[in-house]
């Protein structure tokens, strides 16, 4: 199964037609000072997020495996030539999930949006200026490319995407004056008559950078909270007869902001919705979407079938045909074609190849590796161990640190001991050798190719191959030595009273 992780970029079809001139239809680039080949997308992640409670930045907070602003960098990425990120004083996390290629400035006061997008004036001084919010993890680059491309084919100083919500409260509202937008107006300062306007403000904006910084040269800070709205801007064009267009999105859904807890339950709940619709529209099967978390970044294959109550995050991948079974849950981990995970498994940070079969019950930790049709059984545990191919450790074992060869055999209860209390060693188990009930192996130690190893063995030297080991201590049995005791001590035995003894 051939799965690409690639994020969208510069080989965008809709990039490609605006480059050759075949994108916009009647678009005459001439005509307009706002370039669709230069495109710089500003995102704004510099708010404290007093309401999230948290000492982390409110754009760091996960929402199904990736922070909230990875989803607006994932967005811009689609229509970007240039990316700007506005970070506060705490933005240090925030630079991180950004990575390379991506110029970071600094908003050290916090006076409002239009004073934010202020800050990466340097690097948008022409062409066309994108401002995206970095709470917005539900917004899509399609949506974006959109905006761009009616705001280049209509040659508007500023184009605002907005959205049409059942309940309006808590964001601004978009005016209009004979059908065109004249000016946003935020919620804290809106009129009773102006809180019922259902089209909404959602905080994406695309801007002609020529006339985008004259405008917020002149933005003022007499509102309610002594800030500079990049709203206001919208307001200055308008008065002054530039064009203001409006885009409406199509899913109302791409608007939602977080700036709580339960939004970011909310936004959670419907990017969940999303990832598994996407899943099952490329052919997975999940049996009941509602007890179902999988994450954003999670990758799986045609006709695999994902059973109730199943949790799979990090950038996990699954290939085809696979089974997971009721209450598994995979973290960080790579699991090959045909592998079936009974009921109850714990996976993070491991590999499992094709038919393997592990479960129920069992437990791989970080570093562990599967070989192909292995066989983990209930209550295994591995930690930091590789498996040959046709392995078999089918019950209530536990092995770790160790180097298991093909089609060995691991009897229940065997263990590798791995731990002296100061360092871990490692255990090596040959080819074909067979490890019965309860042996302890006591690393660091060899046991060789085809050599069996004696039910209740206590192993603390290397094994040749083909050898047999049987180390038990010598039995003794006391004839009649548990009465005497029990008649010393006046105990009947179990289920004897003590006058019937």
């Amino acid at each position: 199964m051939r799965i690409s992780k690639e994020e969208p970029g510069e080989g965008t079809p809709w990039r490609r037609d605006l480059r050759s001139g075949t994108g916009l239809a009647g678009y005459d680039a001439d005509m307009s000072t706002a370039s669709p080949n230069d495109v710089t997308v500003v995102i704004l992640a510099a708010g404290e997020g007093k309401r999230m409670r948290s000492r982390q930045p409110k754009v760091l907070h996960p929402l199904c495996g990736r922070p909230l602003i990875a989803y607006a960098l994932r967005a811009a990425r689609m229509v970007a030539d240039r990316l700007v990120l506005v970070v506060g004083s705490d933005g240090d996390g925030v630079t991180a999930v950004a990575g390379p290629g991506v110029a970071v400035v600094e908003q050290r006061e916090r006076l409002g949006t239009g004073h934010a997008v202020q800050q990466a004036r340097a690097h948008a001084a022409s062409g066309t200026v994108l401002v995206v919010a970095g709470d917005m993890p539900l917004l899509t680059g399609e949506t974006l490319e959109r905006l761009v491309v009616h705001h280049c084919a209509t040659r508007a100083a500023a184009t605002i995407l907005s959205a049409v919500a059942s309940d309006p409260h808590g964001y601004g509202r978009v005016l209009r004056q004979g059908g065109r937008v004249a000016r946003i107006v935020e919620e804290r300062d809106a009129t009773d008559d102006q809180k019922k306007i259902s089209e909404i403000n959602t905080s994406v904006y695309c801007f002609d950078a020529a006339r985008l910084w004259p405008a917020l040269d002149r933005v003022e800070s007499n509102n309610d909270q002594g800030e500079y709205y990049l709203t206001d801007a919208i307001g200055i064009l308008s008065r002054s007869g530039a064009r203001v267009e409006a885009v409406v999105v199509g899913d109302p859904d791409e608007a939602l902001g977080v700036n709580d807890r339960k939004q970011l339950a909310a936004a959670a709940a419907i990017q969940r919705r999303r990832i598994l619709d996407r899943l099952m529209l490329e052919g997975v099967t999940i049996l009941d979407p509602a007890t179902t978390y999988i994450g954003d970044e999670v990758l799986i294959g045609a006709d695999t079938v994902i059973h109730p109550h199943v949790t799979i995050e990090g950038d996990s991948v699954l290939g085809n045909e696979c089974v997971v079974a009721t209450g598994c849950h995979i973290s960080k981990s790579r699991l090959a074609d045909r592998v079936t995970l009974r009921p109850y498994c714990v996976l993070a940070e491991s590999v499992v190849e094709e038919n393997a079969i592990l479960g129920p019950f069992c437990h791989l930790r970080p570093n562990s590796h599967v070989g192909p049709e292995v066989h983990i059984g209930n209550f295994v545990e591995l930690k930091k161990t590789r498996m040959g191919r046709g392995a078999k450790a089918n019950h209530l074992a536990y092995l770790g640190d160790a180097t298991v060869g093909e089609r060995v055999n691991v009897g229940a209860g065997a263990i590798t001991c791995n731990y002296d209390g100061f360092r871990k060693h490692d255990t090596t188990i040959g080819d074909d050798a067979f490890v019965g009930t309860n042996v302890n192996m006591v690393a660091p130690i060899t046991i060789g190719e085809g050599s069996y190893i004696g039910a209740g063995s206590t192993v603390t030297k290397d094994v040749p191959a083909d050898a047999l080991v049987v180390e038990r201590a010598q039995p003794i049995a006391k004839d009649g030595w548990a009465a005497r005791w029990r008649a010393r001590h006046g105990k009947p035995r179990p289920g004897e009273t003590k006058k019937d003894s």
